[in-house]
């Protein structure tokens, strides 16, 4: 296929280039090279064109001829700031809107957009007789005095279960919101247009070549940041908390083969390893492999911090026949001693 990929100079960009690269496809690839994702005065890398997908324009000429577009571009990260929510605003949303309207008019009918397990806010849990719970958001003050799980009617701690795509959406932060917004256009795209769209929703994505730590990295790089400086990685809370751990590999192979196999009008995956784990083994893990300092536990949090969300992965194997190939635990290890992207990010992301 000839196919569009945006933001493909980024951290999974880059991977899901030279994976439908090595699946045989043409790949026409643009990224706008944001100074928060790719630092001050970054120029394209070769065969990159840097294009805004907020100018219809230029994507009229990008589209020509392309069966699919894999869309990636995004500000990405929690929202460090109210003030980040233009930015959010529009690269995710006015940019994907753009987008839509210009694979109208190319005839354009395959999307393959790059969501997030952000959408779900909080994950899955039960009660202690193994009944759905849906908890309130945890509170400050129970936060500061270290009571970081959830809890039921009985006062027992709530237990984390597997999320699927039918869960609710419910963001709770900037980027999340932004990512909800992404999905109902392309839903809304689809029925006006008969088209398809396979929406990933990822959950923590590691990798080599992922950026810096930054206040918008994964907790991963921030984690190896810490090492490299030789300093102790700082977990917060108990560092119990679960979350899915999902190699860039993995993450790339999903991509090729959601455009190599359109499916409904709109269907939204998860795209996770299938194996759970704690954030503080994540430190420990990076710690032990690149030979750093253990782990400290800090008990601190941060506001709007989910406690546990792990993905149920079986939509995507029934779907697209996709299941992870890396574990967290091998690749964890091997994320330890990867090199990282040399230029951080510049500064806070801009919407002009």
């Amino acid at each position: 296929m000839r196919v569009l990929l945006t933001g493909a100079a980024g951290f999974i960009g880059s991977h899901i280039r030279r994976a439908a690269l090595a699946a045989g496809h043409q790949v026409v690839a643009a990224d706008l090279m944001l100074a928060a994702a790719h630092g001050a005065g970054a120029v394209a890398p070769p065969g990159i064109v840097r294009v805004d997908v907020r100018d219809p324009d230029a994507l009229t000429g990008l589209l020509q001829g392309v069966d699919a577009v894999c869309h990636q571009a995004a500000v990405v990260g929690a929202g460090v700031s109210a003030q980040d929510a233009p930015a959010y605003a529009s690269h995710n949303d006015l940019g994907t809107a753009v987008l839509l309207a210009a694979m109208d008019r190319a005839r354009c009918r395959h999307l393959v957009l790059a969501s997030s397990m952000v959408v779900y806010g909080e994950g899955r849990y039960v009660d202690s007789a193994g009944d759905p719970v849906d908890p309130a958001p945890r509170t400050r003050a129970d936060l500061g005095e270290g009571r970081f799980d959830h809890r039921g009617p009985d006062g027992r701690p709530l237990t984390w279960a597997p999320i699927d795509e039918d869960a609710p959406l419910r963001p709770r932060s900037l980027y999340a919101a932004s990512k909800v917004a992404q999905e109902h256009y392309a839903i809304a795209w689809a029925a006006a247009t008969g088209g398809t769209v396979t929406a990933l929703r990822y959950h923590n994505v590691y990798g080599p070549e992922m950026p810096r730590d930054t206040p918008y990295s994964g907790v991963a790089a921030i984690f190896r940041s810490a090492l490299e400086a030789g300093e102790a990685p700082r977990v917060f809370e108990d560092g119990t908390q679960a979350r899915d751990f999902v190699h860039v590999r993995d993450i790339a192979a999903a991509n090729v083969a959601a455009l190599e196999q359109p499916l409904d009008a709109f269907t939204p995956l998860n795209i996770a390893s299938g194996t759970p784990i704690a954030i503080g083994d994540v430190a420990a893990i990076l710690a032990t492999a690149c030979g750093g300092k253990q782990p400290v536990v800090t008990g601190e949090y941060r506001s709007g911090d989910v406690r546990h969300i792990v993905a149920s992965p079986e939509r995507a194997r029934r779907a697209l026949g996709f299941a992870a190939a890396v574990t967290p635990t091998a690749g964890l290890a091997e994320f330890a001693t990867a090199p990282l992207r040399p230029a951080a990010g510049a500064g806070a992301p801009t919407w002009r």
